[in-house]
């Protein structure tokens, strides 16, 4: 079937000739966003990846690598022709001017008219000096190169649902905090990393990890520079596998509850300190992807900007409440539907409130199995785990 026939919907009418710049691509999101982008507006102009080196293969050969994955299946089995558009720019968000050659910087700043800022450490126990460098600074950086593009007409950040954990009610809106990000950003660059560590559990409060801090600052960048980009911030809760596209589960990734539930059907955590009655703020990744793409449109078709940054919350708590035990629950039943073949032990964990229960059972099926474990792979003269 010749996709050039299909009708288009206004969102694939808008995208039609579109080149795009894409952050992060390599990522979980990432991924799925460029291959929503290259199956559902297959008539895009290009699509420029930002991408370094890895495991000594060049961005190019990442890129061609990817077509293998089961994510661009079907990519690969009906418009393998598309794939062409996906053209990866050499860089670093953490190197200044991103690490880009001038040709390809003025490549970018000529030609790119949508840009998704995807690029984030997602790691919680990051250390201050990283996630400032990676999520803040790295998003300064974009901002100063995206003041220069010439057709630019969206500009979508993605940022985080709990990076307001203050606050009980998350409003589309960016809050002031007490904490300056040009201050954060120069402190970083001539503060060594001993003493931001001695630092850091005061300058994060309230929030719980770098991760958050560093995207709440992140958003300030973007909000003081909106007199002067069409860009708005795009929040979604925890990202979890597909619901449909492309792969129905897919996921490469083994951050959030999919790494809790990885470890608990291998036996590996018997027991969670957790209300199970909590909802479960999560949304699968084909969702997110589809709403990122659409607010770019929206945002590409505004004749008048609002006075403020616009935000959006992209959550199902409205839509579809789940409970944390119901996940949890799911993921049992899945393991023992469809068991790892390299598990540690039988998958039987469970979720309490009750934190002296909980702290007996670490003891007692996380740490004496754990011990035991070494002491068998040091009594076999294998390297303790």
């Amino acid at each position: 079937m010749d996709y050039h026939l299909v009708k288009k919907t206004p969102v694939q009418t808008w995208y039609t000739g579109k080149t795009i710049f894409v952050t992060g691509g390599s990522g979980f999101m990432g991924k799925v966003l460029l291959e929503k982008l290259l199956y559902s507006c297959s008539d895009l102009e290009r699509i420029y990846v930002l991408m370094r080196p890895k495991r000594g293969k060049s961005p190019q050969t990442r890129i061609e690598d990817w077509l293998k994955l089961p994510v661009f299946k079907r990519i690969r089995e009906e418009k393998p022709e598309v794939y062409k558009k996906l053209v990866p720019i050499p860089g670093d968000v953490t190197s200044d001017k991103l690490g880009i050659s001038p040709e390809h910087e003025q490549l970018l700043i000529d030609t790119a008219e949508i840009v998704f800022h995807c690029a984030a450490t997602l790691k919680l126990e990051a250390r201050l000096k990283d996630a400032i460098e990676m999520n803040t600074i790295g998003t300064k950086r974009i901002l100063d190169l995206c003041l220069q593009m010439k057709r630019l007409k969206a500009l979508l950040h993605l940022s985080t649902a709990f990076c307001y954990c203050d606050k009980e009610v998350l409003t589309e809106k960016v809050h002031d905090f007490h904490h300056n990000p040009y201050d954060l950003m120069r402190t970083v660059e001539w503060m060594d990393e001993k003493a931001l560590d001695m630092i850091t559990p005061n300058l994060l409060t309230p929030h719980p990890n770098t991760y958050t801090y560093s995207k709440r600052l992140a958003e300030m960048l973007v909000r003081d520079t909106y007199s002067k980009l069409r860009v708005c911030i795009v929040r979604p809760s925890i990202v979890c596998p597909a619901n449909a596209e492309p792969v129905e589960g897919w996921v490469d990734s083994l951050n959030g509850p999919v790494g809790i539930m990885v470890a608990g059907g291998k036996g590996i955590i018997r027991s969670m300190l957790c209300n199970g009655e909590y909802n479960a703020e999560v949304i699968p990744v084909d969702l997110a992807i589809n709403g990122l793409i659409t607010i770019a449109y929206t945002l590409g078709q505004m004749e008048e900007m609002p006075k403020e940054i616009p935000v959006y919350n992209i959550t199902c708590r409205e839509t579809k409440r789940t409970t944390w035990k119901e996940v949890l629950d799911l993921g049992k039943a899945t393991a023992y539907e469809y068991p790892f073949e390299a598990g540690v032990w039988y998958p039987d964990g469970d979720i309490t409130m009750n934190k002296t229960y909980h702290n007996i059972c670490v003891l007692l099926f996380h740490w004496l199995p754990a011990y035991f474990i070494d002491f068998l792979m040091l009594c076999f003269g294998q390297k303790r785990l």
